[in-house]
């Protein structure tokens, strides 16, 4: 599959250690570095503003959306190659969701999980087919994984649907999983049997 534009969740908040700050900036430069274009929440602030600084200078092209009501909040980013600002949070992600071929999560916090969760139920739900990753930053992301398995060993969540998250360590190694996914035909449910 031919990704010509990826998505990006990930935290207003710059977390408490350098580590994220660099994975945000090493994406940020990875997709610019192979005409990749970045779609993501708009703000100029935390893991969000350091990912669009880092492809704007790696020469990428950048989409922000953003709500007017988090234009202020989140100060909204002015050196987008565009900046959409749209009436809500609803409005921000299924448009996000329209600009783009794949999505990657970066470390963050509700709103990150939220847009993650969403647009992978979307894809449960077989609303698109769309491949989605997180980028694995110190850790941060296990004991979300280890959840995750439980869903599945607790059977709300069918294994092929745990299996739609890729994870890597590096933007090369996730880019290249989520180029190479392929979209599953698992149905939703995981027992039909009524009760």
């Amino acid at each position: 599959m031919t990704l010509r534009s990826i998505c990006v969740f990930c935290g207003a908040s710059p977390g408490t250690t350098p580590i994220y700050q660099e994975a945000a900036e090493a994406l940020g430069r990875h997709l610019a570095e192979n005409g990749i274009q970045l779609v993501y929440g708009g703000g100029a602030v935390g893991l969000m503003g350091m990912v669009a600084n880092a492809a704007l200078t790696a020469g990428g092209e950048v989409i922000g959306i953003i709500p007017q009501s988090l234009k202020d909040a989140e100060v909204g980013h002015s050196g987008l190659t565009r900046l959409e600002v749209v009436d809500g949070m609803h409005a921000r992600k299924a448009r996000m969701a329209e600009l783009s071929d794949a999505f990657i999560a970066l470390p963050g916090g509700l709103g990150t999980l939220e847009e993650l969760f969403e647009v992978w139920t979307w894809g449960q739900l077989g609303y698109h087919a769309k491949p989605l990753g997180l980028l694995e930053v110190n850790g941060f992301f296990d004991p979300l994984l280890t959840f995750l398995d439980h869903l599945v060993q607790e059977r709300f969540v069918r294994q092929p649907h745990r299996d739609m998250l890729q994870r890597a360590a590096s933007p090369a190694e996730l880019v290249s999983a989520l180029a190479a996914w392929k979209p599953l035909a698992a149905p939703k449910w995981v027992d039909r049997t009524p009760t």
